[in-house]
């Protein structure tokens, strides 16, 4: 992606102007993450606001036994950090790693909060992606709850089908809160019934 196209994802989100996304794309960098790469490890400060342009990523932690539970996918056109760890300037407890070679643009901590200042138009569009950030953190939140294993795959299949041609089937799993046997189970009963 140029620097041109990066401007123009900020200029179709409605909150930026096209003088506006210009100067706001200036300030982004270029970044190769390779395969199995980690964005950002566990134990550090997130310093990086990172556009993903090509390539997809998950997050995870690790549970009280050392386990890795995924906790999120990333695909091409959406924004990559850790949030708490960003803003609050804290360590990570997730890690971000690339499940495939991927492309992004990236700012830092402070050239961001300089963009913020400077910018109000930027402050918005900063505003628009926490908010749905939160709301989209929310909903998954409340699918683990109030939703089967079975509804939660095939809400996966439905708005993210790419991931499953990118994630081995072990991260799905424990992003979906379920064993690997399980997943295989409930993906034989769907497809008997299709």
């Amino acid at each position: 992606m140029s620097k041109e196209n990066l401007a123009l994802f900020f200029r179709n989100t409605n909150l930026v102007s096209l003088s506006g996304a210009k100067e706001i794309a200036d300030q982004f960098e270029h970044k190769a993450i390779l395969k199995t790469q980690l964005q950002l490890m566990a134990g550090k400060i997130c310093n990086e606001y990172l556009f993903l342009e090509k390539g997809y990523m998950r997050a995870f932690a690790h549970d009280t036994e050392g386990n890795e539970v995924t906790t999120n996918f990333c695909s091409p056109g959406q924004v990559v950090f850790e949030v708490s760890s960003f803003f609050n300037r804290t360590r990570s407890k997730e890690n971000i790693q690339a499940l495939t070679d991927c492309e992004g643009w990236y700012i830092t901590y402070e050239q961001l909060n300089n963009l913020f200042h400077s910018l109000p138009e930027f402050r918005e569009f900063g505003r628009s992606i926490l908010v749905k950030g939160f709301a989209e953190l929310k909903t998954r939140m409340l699918s683990m709850i109030t939703e089967t294993a079975e509804e939660r795959y095939e809400l996966l299949l439905k708005t993210n089908p790419e991931i499953f041609q990118h994630a081995p089937l072990k991260n799905i799993a424990s992003y979906l809160g379920i064993t690997d046997t399980s997943l295989s189970r409930i993906r034989k009963e769907i497809s008997r019934k299709q």
